[in-house]
């Protein structure tokens, strides 16, 4: 087996293996490492709009026409329906008291729907990694990197001779081996390899509480339809389960994401105080508690079994002080972990794949590739801090779903207007993940969420300060009113603001039909979602 490459990348998950299709792709020989195999559980599992647009621009630019088609529901219904993967339309967040059934205000003051495409067909997805992760994984090896699986790597250390590169040594089936590389990427997740091997220095998110998480998969998970808690008079904008599901209450937040294979993924992220009262170190035996509390999830959950063991997490959030130094840097899963509430992690890590390539692709052997990975690690770390100073602001006002609302209002208001620029080519120079970096809108965010933190905020006007910061990139008609927290995806939403991302209405007319928006929904055979698992 050869032992000396251009590139090694450590972790075989969906970042590693599509950088290392890029690299190929690239001419860069790589050999793609990982721990342990594939098929395997992975946390993780939501895209996203901007999520899928990344992607599409990582496939587009390296070729990767086989791996396209998952962008969307419906393409990758279509051409890989031996994939699991489950429908989003949209967020769903249901506020819930301790100890009660939900309310269902009548004006719809505990709920909040925001979709996220306007039919099933060009539909964002739920990646289930077992089956998405060995695919891409296949991929890379048939690109041509060499794959290594069951491969424990215990060092790195400089390359003899003063030449620049490294030697990651380990073993593989009880015999001992040593890679050299002259770049290594490190996609094991938060904590990985090469913060260990590099003892980088931690760094933290300030005032995000060290929140801990519990999860698995399930068999059997009712949807909320059957259970009729959530009805409603009036037609949601989506159908409520066919979206990322988030059952909130002080404290803490319950996830529920369903494939197309029978499985629903569903976990609890807690603040330190309600991890330790329900006791989440137990594993198994701290779910029942958990739902104990809230009457109307545990409908849901009658009748549903675990179909793996229980993982227990006792601190989510991480960030690394550092992201990349000579010859090496961390994807942006690996360099930072904020919580799951938002699903940030995708287009964040997905934005990292996309800029390590494009620094190979214009500056490999040069000296200004040095450069390109220090202004990667500003833009990955940068954007760490926006995704974990927003997150806190939501943690600290779990207790008081209006405000929560407002501030989750700010990550859909950049995140469909990042969207719509990068779509219309109105965003050369890369926009930052949450606009962070937009010179009205950012330093308003950052002044919002600050103020959330404060122990003593005037409420009221803070909420007006959260809509005059929107109102200047809300595309999507998040600060209508009228709406009641429900936000459906329409044209005129995107037509009327077309000001807005600098264009004008025949472009966003043009935008709207290349991109299958208007597009009917096309219905599919599909297993059904509620069967039962053999055992």
């Amino acid at each position: 087996m050869k032992s000396d490459f251009d590139v090694a990348i450590v972790g075989s998950g969906f970042a590693g293996s599509l950088l290392a299709m890029a690299c190929r792709r690239l001419g860069r020989s790589v050999v793609l490492v990982e721990r342990g195999s594939h098929p395997r559980f992975a946390i993780g599992e939501s895209s996203s709009p901007l999520a899928n647009l990344l992607l599409e621009e990582i496939c587009d630019r390296y070729g990767l026409d086989r791996i396209r088609p998952l962008s969307s529901w419906g393409s990758w219904r279509k051409t890989r329906p031996e994939i699991a993967c489950g429908l989003k339309r949209g967020f769903t967040f249901y506020w819930h008291t301790p100890g009660r059934p939900f309310a269902a205000d009548p004006e719809r003051g505990d709920q909040l729907l925001v979709a996220a495409s306007p039919n099933d067909e060009v539909a964002d997805t739920h990646w289930y990694r077992a089956d998405f992760d060995a695919f891409l994984a296949d991929e890379a090896r048939g690109g041509g990197a060499e794959y290594l699986d069951q491969t424990r790597l215990d060092s790195m250390r400089a390359s003899p001779g003063g030449g620049g590169g490294w030697v990651l040594e380990g073993e593989r089936g009880g015999r001992r081996l040593a890679l050299a590389a002259r770049f290594v990427a490190d996609a094991t997740g938060p904590a990985g390899f090469l913060h260990r091997a590099l003892a980088l220095p931690a760094g933290s998110f300030a005032s995000l509480p060290d929140t801990q998480a519990l999860y698995t998969h399930f068999s059997g998970v009712r949807r909320l339809d059957e259970t009729r808690i959530f009805e409603s008079a009036e037609a949601p904008p989506y159908p409520v389960d066919d979206a990322a599901v988030h059952h909130v209450f002080e404290g803490g937040w319950i996830w529920i994401l369903r494939f197309n294979n029978g499985i629903t993924s569903a976990g609890v992220s807690a603040a330190p105080e309600l991890a330790e009262e329900l006791r989440l170190s137990d594993g198994e035996a701290a779910w029942p508690r958990l739902l104990g509390q809230l009457p109307s999830v545990e409908r849901q959950f009658e009748g549903a079994r675990a179909v793996m063991p229980f993982v227990h997490r006792r601190r989510l959030p991480f960030r690394s002080a550092a992201a990349a130094g000579e010859g090496w840097a961390l994807l942006p899963s690996a360099a930072a972990f904020v919580d799951p509430l938002l699903s940030t992690g995708f287009p964040l890590t997905l934005l990292g794949v996309l800029r390590l390539a494009r620094a190979i692709e214009r500056s490999w052997g040069g000296k200004s590739f040095a450069e390109e990975l220090r202004a990667y690690e500003k833009e990955t770390l940068f954007e760490a801090d926006a995704a974990g100073l927003l997150i806190a602001a939501m943690f600290s006002s779990l207790g008081d779903f209006p405000l929560f609302a407002a501030l989750s209002r700010l990550y859909f208001a950049a995140a469909s207007f990042a969207e719509a620029e990068r779509r219309l080519g109105r965003n050369p120079s890369g926009r930052s993940f949450l606009c962070a970096d937009h010179p009205v809108f950012g330093p308003a965010f950052r002044d919002c969420c600050r103020a959330a933190l404060a122990p003593r905020q005037d409420r009221e006007d803070l909420l007006r300060r959260i809509a005059a910061a929107i109102e200047p990139i809300d595309i999507a008609g998040l600060g209508d009113r009228g709406r009641r927290n429900w936000h459906p995806v329409l044209a005129s939403d995107l037509l009327s603001g077309a000001g807005k991302v600098g264009a004008s209405g025949e472009e966003i007319e043009s935008l709207l039909e290349r991109s299958g928006f208007l597009a009917p929904a096309a219905p599919a055979p599909e297993p059904d979602n509620r069967m039962e698992l053999a055992p």
